[in-house]
């Protein structure tokens, strides 16, 4: 007798979000569909959510065209399309107010979006709750997920009770979301197995990362178990950070006697090909080779494969960091791996002692952030722990919810010292409702709200974003990033020059070059620099005719205290709307938060050393800083 059905869903997002930092644009996305769909195998396709809009914005795209365009053909051909969402964060890495998450429910489901996937980073339930109310309150599929992660503490009673307590409030499905591969097959299935025996209607959704190399495995266990849907990837995209792929889970399931679609190879080929050629366009910029690769090491630090690709594209940065100063002191240079090999190893330091959070967005980049402050701070002589971010802070102080484990009695004690308290309450309620204050600002600036408000529900979302990407400065600077990594891409693939040889046509400069890019019909001149100069950071001006661009607070260092930047990232005045931005002539005390440094998705706040008035500040909020820059001065 033939065992029952399995459908595939395709998670064309999370495929790319764990390859590196960027997706494709719209129109490689419409191009793409049809193939997918004539592939014939998928029930589903992952469409949007998690940092999908965030990095439309970072390229200077509208996110709410591109999500309408891109389901508009799976609900053609009767696909459902399904969205990731981060419960209390919505999509991003800090939480969002009541008013506006509602509305992200309402818009998704009016531009296409069939089901949203919620989980939260700590697994509490607390947070998950309204998102469950909200989905089908907007006429979506509710599907509650349980982010997987492997500690004395994450049990298959602690899953089975969880997944239990989210059908009671009304989740319609569950996704057993693995994010980092780490589930152990059998207990995968025994959670597959009592959510089953309570509830048999309930689909489940098993979703796993193939990097530490349980994850075919995981599948078949859990289909055993009575799972219904299995997320795949495939190539050239899958493995590695990534997921298994499609041509092996069918090949797998249909041996064991289970009913699954079968595959028209041609379209396979044909969208194998063109994420090969979105890739090498300029996508594969931004992907680290080494994603491509299962590692058995990923077991232990438990990472989930979606962080491991940014975090890839983003390890040479914090390289460059620990060896500047190594240069300085004449100390031997440290290698990636090297880095790498202590980074794992403060995650198992740092996770167990912060009260064991799921290892899964935002809370696996707090985990691991605060390792990598650790182990740049320690390399540069500094204590452990002597750089916390703000967001972080809210996850220790139970401001983003319930920690699953206890805190180590050395975070208690900081916290203490530092005057900081803790927070046993609803999370929500730190966070007060703000599309009133968005959509006065809108009308101030003069910006429509948007079809369903979905341009209002944007900037509520993602407001440094979205003022970048509606000013034009979000694409200049991605272009300019482009025409960098391109041309470096290029220089290393030359080969050496004779030792006498005259420089050939093909040799690329060695100064700042301007280039022209056009955002939205206005011409900007972008000065690209090229390998180690001093200039390496893109900068733009637009030409003639040209909308004024806002000038710095100050065109050169003021008299005073020089305040520097304690890392690489962008320079932000203000991590919301909620603070007032400083300005040049400011009384500050010692202490006081003067701006933040956005650097691996959390915002560092740069506190004054001194107390005195600000007698400038050089940098415009979104200007990208390295470490060691002068920031502003303070006398």
């Amino acid at each position: 007798m033939k065992k029952r059905e399995i459908k595939f869903s395709l998670v064309f997002r999370d495929m790319w979000q764990s390859a590196g930092k960027y997706v494709p644009t719209v129109d490689q996305l419409t191009r793409v569909a049809p193939a997918i769909i004539e592939m014939g195998c998928f029930a589903r396709v992952e469409t949007n959510g998690g940092g999908f809009e965030q990095v439309n914005l970072l390229f200077g795209e509208n996110p709410n065209k591109a999500v309408r365009e891109w389901t508009k053909p799976f609900h053609e051909a009767g696909i459902q399309t399904h969205m990731l969402d981060r419960a209390l964060n919505g999509l991003r890495m800090s939480p969002v107010p009541d008013d506006v998450r509602q509305l992200f429910y309402q818009v998704k489901q009016a531009q296409g979006t069939d089901i949203a996937r919620t989980f939260c980073g700590l697994n509490d339930v607390r947070n998950i709750a309204p998102s469950i109310k909200y989905a089908k309150e907007a006429g979506m599929i509710s599907q509650a997920a349980l982010s997987i992660t492997h500690s004395p503490i994450h049990t298959v009673e602690y899953y089975t009770k969880m997944a239990l307590e989210l059908i009671d409030l009304g989740a319609d499905e569950i996704c057993i979301k693995d994010m980092a591969g780490i589930g152990r097959p059998y207990s995968l299935g025994q959670i597959v197995k009592n959510i089953k025996d309570k509830h048999p209607n309930i689909p489940i959704q098993y979703h796993s990362h193939a990097g530490p190399g349980f994850s075919v495995a995981s599948i078949l266990e859990v289909c055993n178990a009575g799972c219904d849907y299995i997320d795949v990837g495939m190539e050239p995209l899958s493995w590695g950070t990534g997921h298994a792929d499609l041509l092996t889970v069918q090949a797998m399931l249909k041996d064991a006697g289970y009913i699954v679609p079968e595959i028209n190879m041609e379209a396979y080929m044909k969208v194998r090909s063109m994420v090969q050629e979105f890739m090498d366009d300029w996508l594969g910029l931004y992907i680290s080779p080494k994603n491509r690769l299962m590692n058995s090491l990923l077991i232990g630090p438990g990472l989930p494969g979606g962080m491991m690709g940014s975090l890839m594209a983003d390890l040479d940065k914090n390289l460059e960091s620990i060896n500047k100063g190594k240069q300085k002191n004449n100390q031997p240079l440290m290698t990636q791996d090297q880095l790498l090999i202590k980074l794992f190893d403060e995650v198992a330091y740092v996770w167990p002692r912060v009260g064991y959070p799921p290892l899964v967005t935002p809370f696996s980049q707090y985990v691991k952030n605060l390792a990598m402050m650790n182990v740049m701070q320690m390399e540069k002589g500094k204590a452990r722990w002597s750089m916390i971010a703000d967001d972080i802070w809210d996850m220790i102080l139970g401001k983003a919810g319930r920690l699953p484990g206890e805190l180590a009695p050395e975070i208690i004690e900081k916290a203490k010292a530092e005057g900081r308290e803790f927070f046993t309450g609803d999370p929500q309620k730190n966070y007060p409702d703000a599309l009133d204050k968005y959509r006065k600002l809108m009308n101030e600036k003069q910006w429509e709200t948007g079809e369903d408000d979905e341009e209002l529900f944007e900037y509520a979302m993602h407001p440094a974003q979205y003022e970048a990407f509606r000013s034009g400065k979000a694409k200049v600077e991605f272009l300019a990033d482009v025409a960098k990594r391109k041309a470096e891409q290029a220089k290393e693939s030359q080969p050496a020059p004779a030792p006498a040889a005259a420089p050939t046509a093909m040799a690329l400069p060695t100064t700042p070059q301007i280039m022209t890019v056009d955002v939205n019909g206005q011409a900007y001149k972008v000065t690209v620099a090229f390998g180690d100069s001093n200039n390496a950071s893109a900068a733009s001006t637009p030409t003639a005719p040209a909308t004024p661009a806002a000038a710095p607070a100050a065109a050169a260092p003021g008299a005073g205290e020089e305040v520097l930047s304690p890392l690489e990232g962008k320079f932000f005045l203000t991590k919301d709307t909620s603070e007032t931005p400083l300005k040049v002539g400011d009384t500050v005390k010692e202490g006081d938060i003067l701006c933040y440094v956005e650097a691996m998705k959390t915002y560092n706040a740069v506190r004054s050393e001194c107390s005195g008035t600000v007698t400038a500040i050089l940098l415009n909020p979104g200007d990208a800083v390295s470490e060691d820059d002068l920031i502003m001065t303070i006398q």
